[in-house]
């Protein structure tokens, strides 16, 4: 790992979708690793349905590779109930972007 990756500004971020038209079933999950002011690590997990505000809950880990090894399990778990990667979903630090919101508003105008 380089040295910016191991520093404060380490974020990753995955967003999953679990879409199934037949059951009306439109779900997202959302696993990042953040940095703590604690010098921890946490691991983010956020979900609900596509459009909704969802649930979060926050684990704290002493170490980026614990974290990682806890990310990795929460990914095979998820990976087996159906959910897939956002297409425009890739493993990222931080400086390209948030990457954290797990949908699309809706097409609503904007008001002026």
């Amino acid at each position: 790992m380089t040295q910016e990756a191991e520093g404060p500004a380490f974020l990753q971020v995955l967003v999953l979708e679990r879409i199934e038209r037949a059951r009306n079933m439109a779900r997202y999950y959302v696993l990042s690793i953040e940095p703590t002011l604690f010098e921890e690590f946490a691991l983010v997990r956020r979900w609900g349905r596509i459009g909704g505000a969802g649930q979060a809950r926050i684990d704290l880990h002493p170490s980026p590779p614990v974290a990682q090894v806890e990310l990795e399990k929460w990914l095979s778990r998820k990976r087996r109930r159906g959910y897939v990667l956002r297409p425009d979903c890739e493993r990222r630090t931080s400086g390209d972007g948030d990457g954290a919101r797990p949908f699309k508003r809706s097409s609503q105008p904007e008001r002026r």
